[in-house]
C-alpha cells in the first residue's frame, strides 16, 4: 500500500527526477514538490552557455512542459522556501506558514552562489544560477562596456567564453589561480585553456587576490586587487563557488557538513534521503564522501533516492541499491567540450597521455588523474565519443596504473 505523503524539497533536476521516478515505480499517494523559484523547473547548464550567447531563448531551458508535470499529479508549491525540518515528527515548515507532514522525504535543495561583501550594494554586480540572475545580468550587459569575471572555475570560464564569442564585450577574468580551472583540471589542462582564452581576446589576470569592489554613485566601477590595482568593469560576474542550501536544517538532527551527510544509499536519516548538489554521500566504490554539482548526478541520484525511499517505506530495505556512479562532468567553452569521468579533485599527479595541439582552437587531449598511485579520473576534449566511453571504463574504480597500462594504451591507440 502506498504511503500517504512524500515530500520533495527542491524542484530542479534532482527533485523532478525523484518525483518522476516515484510515479514510474507505482507510488500513487500524495506527492508534494516544493521549489523556492516561481519558474517551472528548467535546465541550469545552458544559462552560462547557449542562453547567455543568445543561441537559445529562455523557453528552451524548460525541463518539462505543464502537461508532463500534470501527468505526475504533483502538489507543486513554487515560490515557496522550506524553513525548518522536524525529522522526529516528520514535518517540514515552509515560509508561507504551511506545515507539511510526510511519510517520506527527499531533500534536493541544491546550492546557491557565493558572493563578495558589499556586492548587494552596487548595481552591475551579478551571480549566475537562476533565470532571474540571467535577466539581471543581461540588463547590465545591454549597456555595453567592460566585463570582469571573478573566478576561473567552470562557471567563470563558461561565462567568459560566452561573452567573448559575441565580440560585443571586453572581458577580463580575475582569479587567484595560476591558470584557469587549475583546481578542477590541473595545471597541464589549465595551461591549454589559458592559451585558448587569450587567443579569443579574453584578458586573464591570474594569481590575483580580490579584496573588494569599487563603485561610484551606487554602481560598480571595478574590481580591487590586493596589489592595490583596480581592474575597471561596468559589469562584474562573481563566480567563486557555491554553498549548499542547508541552513534550514540547523535544528533537524541531520548531520550537515559541506552538504547533507548520507550513506551509500543516499539516506540521511530514517525515511529521509538527499539527492543532487546538496547530498554529501558515501561512495562505496571510491571509498570516500563525495558531493558533486553535476547535472547528470542530479538525475541519477534523484532516481536512486526515490527507489530506496520506496523500498524502505514498503518494509523491504534489502531491495535498496547503493549509489555508486562513475561521476561525469562537462564544460563547453568555445569549440571545446571538456568531458571528465571519475574523480579529478585531490589528484597528486596529472599526466597528458595524449595531446594534439595542432589546432589552437580545438586541441585534442586525454589527461589521466592519479592519487597515491591509483588512477581515479580521466579528461578528454576533441576525442571521439567511443574512445571516451572506453576511457570511462578505466576509472570505474580506483586502480593501480600497472594493472591497466595495456588497456589504456589500447584505448589511446585509436587516436593515432
Amino acid at each position: 500500500m502506498s504511503p500517504r505523503t512524500i515530500v520533495v524539497v527542491g524542484a530542479s533536476a534532482a527533485g523532478i527526477a525523484t518525483a518522476e521516478t516515484l510515479r514510474r515505480k507505482g507510488y500513487d499517494g500524495r506527492l508534494v514538490v516544493v521549489g523556492d523559484e516561481k519558474h517551472l523547473p528548467y535546465e541550469r547548464p545552458p544559462l552560462s552557455k547557449q542562453v547567455l550567447t543568445g543561441e537559445w531563448d529562455e523557453d528552451r531551458t524548460a525541463m518539462r512542459d505543464t502537461a508532463s508535470l500534470e501527468e505526475c499529479a504533483l502538489d507543486l508549491r513554487l515560490g515557496v522556501r522550506a524553513t525548518g525540518l522536524d525529522a522526529a515528527a516528520r514535518r517540514v515548515t515552509l515560509d508561507d506558514g504551511a506545515v507539511l507532514g510526510y511519510d517520506g522525504l527527499v531533500i534536493a535543495t541544491g546550492v546557491r552562489p557565493r558572493t563578495l561583501p558589499g556586492a548587494g550594494e552596487l548595481s552591475g554586480v551579478h551571480t549566475l544560477r537562476t533565470l532571474d540572475d540571467l535577466a539581471a545580468l543581461r540588463a547590465s550587459l545591454r549597456a555595453g562596456g567592460t566585463v570582469a569575471v571573478i573566478g576561473s572555475g567552470p562557471l567563470g570560464m563558461e561565462v567568459a567564453a560566452s561573452l567573448a564569442k559575441g565580440g560585443a564585450h571586453r572581458v577580463t577574468v580575475v582569479t587567484d589561480e595560476p591558470v584557469p580551472m587549475e583546481r578542477v583540471f590541473g595545471a597541464e589542462v589549465g595551461t591549454l585553456l589559458d592559451r585558448v582564452h587569450r587567443g579569443k581576446g579574453v584578458t586573464l589576470r591570474t594569481g590575483q587576490t580580490v579584496t573588494g569592489l569599487a563603485g561610484a554613485r551606487g554602481a560598480v566601477t571595478g574590481v580591487e586587487l590586493a596589489s592595490g590595482e583596480t581592474v575597471p568593469a561596468d559589469t562584474v560576474v562573481v563566480a567563486i563557488g557555491s554553498t549548499p542550501n542547508t541552513e534550514w536544517l540547523a535544528d533537524s538532527g541531520l548531520t550537515v557538513d559541506r552538504g547533507i551527510h548520507c550513506d551509500a544509499y543516499s539516506a540521511a536519516a530514517p525515511r529521509v534521503y538527499a539527492a543532487g548538489d546538496v547530498a554529501h554521500w558515501h561512495h562505496p566504490v571510491q571509498g570516500e564522501r563525495v558531493r558533486t554539482e553535476h547535472r547528470i548526478n542530479a538525475t541519477e541520484q534523484g532516481a536512486v533516492a526515490a527507489h530506496n525511499l520506496l523500498a524502505e517505506l514498503d518494509g523491504i530495505p534489502e531491495q535498496r541499491g547503493e549509489y555508486a556512479p562513475v561521476p561525469y562532468f562537462w564544460s563547453d567553452q568555445y569549440a571545446l567540450k571538456l568531458q571528465a569521468y571519475g574523480l579529478l579533485h585531490g589528484a597528486d599527479r596529472v599526466e597528458l597521455r595524449y595531446a594534439d595541439l595542432g589546432d589552437p582552437d580545438r586541441p585534442r587531449v586525454v589527461a589521466f588523474y592519479f592519487r597515491q598511485g591509483l588512477l581515479r579520473g580521466v579528461l578528454g576534449t576533441g576525442i571521439p565519443p567511443r574512445v571516451l566511453r572506453e576511457a570511462r571504463g578505466l576509472v570505474a574504480r580506483p586502480q593501480p596504473w600497472d594493472g591497466i597500462r595495456d588497456r589504456a594504451d589500447d584505448v589511446l591507440a585509436a587516436l593515432g
